[in-house]
C-alpha cells in the first residue's frame, strides 16, 4: 500500500491498529474517503489462498477475492511502503513515469555514460552544436544531426534526428527517424516511426509504432495515433486515429467525401461535417438533404443533419431519394445547398457524401476548400439551445420531378411507338418513380429487380456478368426492342439490344451521340462535351455534322462545368453517364432512357442499326501500380516523353501516334497509373497497352 493525495481513482484500503486490513472501498466516492492509504496492486500471498478462485470465472483481487477472505476472517495484512509507486496504466501516467525517472525521483541503475550534461552510450553520435537542456538519456547507435534542440527527453536506439529539429519533455522509442526541422512537444513516439520534416507535433500527442507522418504536418494536442497509420504532407491532424489507416490532407475528392464506412465516415465524422457544412452555408439558412436506400447512409445522414441544426441551419429532408430528382429539387431555389449520401457505386465497402450548391450543382473548390478549413480548424460557433435549427420532410417532391420529366419529352411520339423493353432497376432508387414514367408513356415493361433493396447491392463483377448473361438470354427470348440497366443510384445506365448484345459504355457513348446528333440538326451550330478517353469513333461521327466537339474531364463534375456554357447540349463519359442540358445539368440516368426512346421514335432507327453502320474501333486499358509518391515523377516523365508527339493535356496526358491514341493517366484515390489505348484494332491496342506498361515500368525503377 501507499499514501495517495488524488485516493478517488484507486481502491482504499482501511486498516487496524496491527495493520490487518478491515475494509476494501474500490473507487470509492469523496464521501467514501476515510483513507488515504490505497491499493497499489503489490501482493504477497499463500498458494492456498488460490484455491478460492473459481475455475474459469471472471474474479477480481480487490472486488472479488479480498472481500471473500475477509468474510472467512482469514488472516489479511498491509504494508505501507515508502518509496516511489505509480499506476501507469494510462498514457498520461506513462509519461508522468518517464519524467520522473530522467528527474531522479525513480532511483534507477543507468549503464550509460555521462557526457557532459547528458547520459548516452559511446555508440552515439550527437553533433557538437547541439543544445541540451535539462535532463536527457539517448540509447544506443542514435545519431542527432547540428543546430538540434533536446530538452528534458528520452531517446531510444537507433533513432535519427535531422537537423535543427527540436524536442521538449518527450520519449522517443527505437529505431524511429524524425527529418529536419521538426518539433515535438510532451509526447511519446513508439518504435518504426518515420516523422518528416518541418512537422509539428503538439503536447499530449502518442504515436503508435510504424506510422508514417508526412512533412509540414500539424498534429493538435491531445491526440492518439493507434500503429501503422499515415499522415499525408501537409496534413492538419483534429482527432484521434484508432481504425483509419490514413489522415488526408484534403477531406474532398472534388465536390464529394469518399472513404470507408464505418471506418473513415463514422457517425462523430459526419457530425462534425455537418456543422462544418452549417458554418459554411451560415445560421438561419435552409439546407436539402437526402440519401440511398443503403443503412449506413442513413446513419450518416442524419448524424450530418444533427450537426446542421447545431449551428441553427435548417434542414429539409428528402429522406430516400436519387440524386437527379435532389438536384431538380434545389432547382425551386428554396435552399442554400444540399448533400447526398450514398454506398459508393465503385467501391461497395464506401460511402460517399456528396454536396450541392444552391443551384443543384456540385459545390465549387472554394466552399470545398472552406468547410476544410471549419474542419481542421475547429472554429465551430455552436447556437444556443433556442436558435437550433428546424428539420422539416417536403411533400410533392415526386410530382415535381414527374412534371418536369413529361414536359421535357414528346410524349405522343413515343407513345405512339408501343414499345416493349426490359428494365433491371438493380434495386435501387429509381425503382419508386420511373415505372409510372414509363407507364404513362404507354410502355410495355418486363421489370427486374424493380424493388429498393441496399443488401442487393452487387459489385462482384462475377456476379454482374452471371446477370448480365441472364438478361441476354431474356431478351433474345422475348425480341424486345431494347433492355436498360439503370444503377441503383439512377445518374447511369447500360444498354442491351434485341439481340441479347450489351454494348459497352464506350460504344454506348458512341452511339448516343450519333443519335443526338442526329435528332438535334436544326439546334446547329452547337457544342457537344465528351470525355478525353472517349473513343475517336465519336470524333468520326461528329465530321458530318456542324457541331463543335469539347474534350472535358473523365469525371461527372467536369460534366456538369461543361454545361455553364449555353452552346453544350449533351455530354457524356465512358461510364455511362450522360447529360441532356435542356433537361438537367447533370446525370440522370432515368431521364437518359426517356431521352432514347424520344430520339429512336424520331429516327426510326434500331439500335442494332446504328451500331452496324458506325465505325468501330479497339479501346482497352490497363492499370500499373506504383507508389503514391512516384505520381507526381511518373507525370513529369510523360510530359517529357510526350514533347516528341501531338498530345491532348486535358486530364492526364494523351498522346497521339497517327490514328491511334494513348492516355497516361493518375489514379486519383489509389496508387496506381491507367493506361488507356484506342486503336484501329485488337493488336494494335494490346501493342499500345504493352509498349506503355513498359514505359511506366522502366521510369519506375529509375525513380
Amino acid at each position: 500500500m501507499t499514501r495517495s493525495n488524488l485516493p478517488l481513482q484507486y481502491g482504499i484500503v482501511l486498516t487496524d491498529n496491527e495493520n490487518r486490513i478491515t475494509r476494501f472501498l474500490e473507487k470509492p466516492s469523496w464521501g467514501q474517503v476515510f483513507s488515504d492509504t490505497i491499493n497499489t496492486g503489490i501482493y504477497i500471498i499463500e498458494p492456498d489462498v488460490l484455491d478460492l478462485i473459481p475455475y474459469q470465472e471472471e474474479f477480481d483481487f480487490s472486488k472479488d477475492l479480498f472481500p471473500l477472505m475477509l468474510f472467512k476472517q482469514m488472516p489479511l495484512y498491509g504494508f505501507v511502503a515508502d518509496g516511489y509507486w505509480k499506476d501507469i496504466g494510462n498514457l498520461d501516467e506513462y509519461l508522468l513515469g518517464q519524467k520522473d525517472a530522467l528527474s531522479g525521483k525513480v532511483q534507477l541503475e543507468i549503464t550509460s555514460n555521462l557526457h557532459d550534461s547528458y547520459y548516452a552510450y559511446d555508440d552515439t553520435k550527437v553533433e557538437n552544436d547541439v543544445k541540451i537542456i535539462g535532463n536527457v538519456h539517448i540509447g544506443h547507435n542514435t545519431k542527432i544531426a547540428q543546430h538540434c534542440t533536446i530538452e528534458d527527453s528520452i531517446i531510444g536506439n537507433n533513432v535519427t534526428i535531422g537537423t535543427g529539429t527540436k524536442l521538449v519533455g518527450s520519449v522517443i522509442w527505437d529505431n524511429t527517424k524524425i527529418g529536419e526541422f521538426s518539433e515535438i512537444n510532451n509526447s511519446v513516439v513508439c518504435n518504426n516511426v518515420f516523422i518528416g520534416s518541418s512537422t509539428t507535433i503538439a503536447e499530449n500527442v502518442f504515436i503508435g509504432q510504424e506510422c508514417i507522418i508526412g512533412s509540414n504536418v500539424y498534429i493538435n494536442p491531445n491526440i492518439k495515433l493507434w500503429p501503422k497509420k499515415i499522415i499525408e504532407e501537409g496534413a492538419v491532424v483534429t482527432h484521434t486515429l484508432v481504425q483509419e489507416e490514413r489522415w488526408s490532407r484534403e477531406l474532398f475528392t472534388g465536390p464529394r467525401i469518399s472513404a470507408r464506412s464505418n471506418i473513415d465516415i463514422y457517425p462523430e465524422f459526419a457530425a462534425k461535417l455537418g456543422t462544418c457544412i452549417g458554418m459554411a452555408f451560415k445560421k438561419n439558412s435552409v439546407f436539402l438533404t437526402s440519401r440511398d436506400p443503403d443503412p449506413f447512409s442513413r446513419i450518416i445522414k442524419r448524424s450530418m443533419v444533427a450537426g446542421l441544426a447545431s449551428v441553427g441551419v435548417n434542414v429539409n429532408d428528402l429522406q430516400m431519394i436519387s440524386i437527379p430528382q435532389t438536384r431538380q429539387e434545389l432547382l425551386t431555389n428554396k435552399y442554400v445547398g444540399g448533400f447526398h449520401v450514398r454506398r459508393s457505386p465503385r467501391n461497395p465497402d464506401n460511402t460517399d457524401i456528396i454536396i450541392f450548391n444552391s443551384d443543384g450543382r456540385d459545390i465549387p473548390i472554394a466552399r470545398a476548400k472552406n468547410i476544410e478549413r471549419y474542419f481542421y480548424g475547429e472554429d465551430i460557433s455552436r447556437v444556443n439551445y433556442k436558435e437550433i435549427g428546424k428539420i422539416r420532410f417536403p411533400e410533392r417532391t415526386n410530382e415535381i420531378y414527374l412534371t418536369r420529366y413529361m414536359d421535357s419529352l414528346d410524349r405522343e411520339l413515343i407513345k405512339s411507338k408501343h414499345f416493349k423493353i426490359l428494365v433491371d432497376y438493380s434495386f435501387g432508387l429509381a425503382s419508386s418513380i420511373l415505372p409510372q414514367v414509363l407507364g404513362d408513356l404507354g410502355i410495355e415493361v418486363i421489370s427486374l429487380n424493380n424493388y429498393v433493396d441496399a443488401q442487393r447491392f452487387k459489385t462482384d463483377p462475377a456476379e454482374i456478368h452471371q446477370e448480365y448473361d441472364e438478361i441476354s438470354k431474356i431478351m433474345k427470348s422475348i425480341s424486345y426492342e431494347l433492355g436498360f440497366r439503370i444503377e441503383s443510384g439512377a445518374e447511369k445506365i447500360s444498354l442491351i439490344d434485341e439481340r441479347g448484345i450489351w454494348y459497352s459504355h464506350q460504344r454506348l457513348l458512341t452511339i448516343l451521340t450519333k443519335l443526338f446528333l442526329e435528332t438535334h440538326r436544326d439546334r446547329e451550330p452547337y457544342k457537344i462535351a465528351l470525355s478525353i478517353l472517349a473513343s475517336k469513333e465519336v470524333d468520326l461521327i461528329a465530321k458530318d455534322y456542324n457541331v463543335e466537339i469539347l474534350h472535358i474531364k473523365n469525371s461527372h463534375s467536369a460534366m456538369m462545368d461543361a454545361t455553364i456554357d449555353e452552346k453544350v447540349l449533351f455530354v457524356g463519359n465512358i461510364h455511362g453517364g450522360f447529360i441532356f442540358r435542356d433537361f438537367l445539368f447533370a446525370s440522370d440516368g432515368m431521364f437518359t432512357i426517356g431521352q432514347i426512346l424520344e430520339m429512336i421514335s424520331r429516327t426510326g432507327w434500331k439500335i442494332s442499326d446504328i451500331d452496324r453502320m458506325l465505325p468501330t474501333r479497339c479501346y482497352k486499358s490497363a492499370e500499373v501500380k506504383i507508389p503514391w509518391e512516384m505520381k507526381g515523377y511518373i507525370m513529369r516523365r510523360a510530359m517529357q516523353y510526350s514533347e516528341a508527339f501531338p498530345r491532348e493535356l486535358v486530364e492526364g496526358v494523351k498522346i497521339f501516334y497517327g490514328d491511334n491514341s494513348v492516355v497516361l493517366l493518375p489514379n486519383s484515390e489509389g496508387a496506381s497509373f491507367f493506361i488507356y489505348a484506342d486503336a484501329k484494332n485488337s493488336s494494335q491496342c494490346h501493342q499500345l497497352i504493352t509498349e506503355h506498361e513498359n514505359l511506366i515500368y522502366k521510369w519506375k525503377e529509375e525513380f
